[in-house]
């Protein structure tokens, strides 16, 4: 066990002491699929671009939000 994750352990107990249990599982859940959440969040992206190939229409890629609004 890393001292990174000693930290995570020590500030899960905090949230359990002070904030209550629903608290801490959703914080928990949210530290441990972070990582899987890009993941399909990069996967969805590639889909995306893929499927707007296929189908001829152009996408705007280079914007600042998330919407990928079509050009």
């Amino acid at each position: 066990m890393g001292g990174d994750e000693f930290m995570e352990v020590n500030e899960l107990m905090n949230l359990i002491v002070n904030n209550g249990f629903p608290v801490a599982v959703a914080a928990y859940l949210l530290i441990r699929l972070e990582k899987q959440i890009n993941s399909l969040s990069s996967s969805i992206n590639k889909l995306n671009t893929i499927i707007s190939a296929k189908l001829g229409v152009a996408l705007d890629v280079d914007s600042s939000d998330d919407s990928h609004k079509v050009a």
